[in-house]
């Protein structure tokens, strides 16, 4: 696979993860504005959305490390002078 094509998987993967992260979110304050009178739905609405924030946080934090450090090339040797 090219640079290119792991450049168009990786962005369509961070559109993807950014479309549901708005479902989510738009989906948890429709929840949480439905059960506004009801403390005990407010409050298992709040730590749901901990929850989620939890490991929305934690895999951008995974897939922003990088993998392996860079290792530079090796030496190139000096070439020895040519006798006569």
């Amino acid at each position: 696979m090219s640079a290119l094509d792991d450049l168009a998987t990786q962005v369509q993967a961070n559109t993807d993860a950014e479309a549901s992260a708005v479902t989510l979110i738009t989906g948890l304050a429709s929840q949480i504005a439905a059960a506004a009178t009801d403390p005990a739905k407010v409050t298992a609405l709040a730590a749901q959305l901990k929850s989620s924030a939890d490991r929305l946080a934690a895999a951008v934090v995974a897939n922003t490390q990088p993998t392996t450090p860079a290792v530079p090339p090796p030496p190139v040797p000096a070439p020895t002078p040519a006798t006569a």
